[in-house]
């Protein structure tokens, strides 16, 4: 059984009509590929609960049936193009915010924030205000703010795209170090094929909201993009 399934996510948003459904095992990377305007944003929208339910929508999340659940109680993280953090806190206090809003006390969050860095490359950030960061690292910081909560599915949207050549490819490669060694379910959007085929597992082609091709990503034509 898919550990993550999703059936006729179905949204008409800045008119893009998207109508899509697809499964992804536990542990595993599945990257959306696709034109700018195919709908592939929409998706990710869709799976948090950020978008509009379509009527036969269906959503399935390791064996729970999440399609009513607001975004909140889905135990989904998201990491995004901007990082989105906290510019006027901490490093640690970034990480630690969502350990905190669950009731843990302050100083053990911060005690399990500092921990967490490590397997960051950012021991010896957690004092440093995130507004200080390179783009490298405040996207760390957005990782390490997203898995320390434990999802069982972490979206991803376009998350290297503002980041130069060398550092995306540094990057992507974190990423895919980062999903093998916490074994997190992940499902990312990005334009660039290089960069899925080095992250993901699985990969989908959307065109015009519709998926065009899916499966290994090992054995995607490039080709098909054209």
């Amino acid at each position: 059984m898919a550990y993550f399934e999703a059936y006729s996510l179905q949204e008409d948003f800045d008119s893009v009509k998207v109508d899509v459904s697809f499964t992804a095992e536990k542990g595993s990377m599945t990257c959306i590929v696709g034109p700018s305007g195919s709908g592939k944003s929409t998706v990710l929208r869709l799976i948090s609960g950020l978008g509009k339910k379509g009527k036969n929508q269906k959503i399935i999340l390791d064996g729970e049936d999440i399609t009513e659940l607001p975004p909140f109680r889905r135990q989904i993280g998201m990491v995004f193009q901007s990082h989105a953090l906290f510019e006027h806190l901490s490093v640690e206090d970034n990480v630690a915010y969502g350990l905190i809003s669950l009731g843990m006390k302050k100083k053990d969050a911060r005690i399990r924030a500092g921990e967490f860095l490590k397997h960051f490359g950012l021991e010896g950030f957690e004092k440093r205000r995130a507004d200080s960061l390179s783009g490298g690292e405040a996207q760390r910081v957005a990782l390490a703010r997203t898995l320390i909560m434990n999802p069982k599915l972490v979206l991803f949207d376009e998350p290297l795209s503002a980041l130069d050549a060398p550092l995306r490819k540094k990057l992507a490669a974190f990423i895919k170090e980062l999903q093998e060694e916490f074994m997190f379910t992940g499902i990312m959007v990005t334009h660039d094929i290089n960069e899925a085929k080095t992250i993901a597992d699985n990969i989908i082609l959307i065109k015009s909201g519709r998926i065009i091709w899916q499966g290994r990503a090992a054995d995607f034509d490039e080709r098909l993009i054209g």
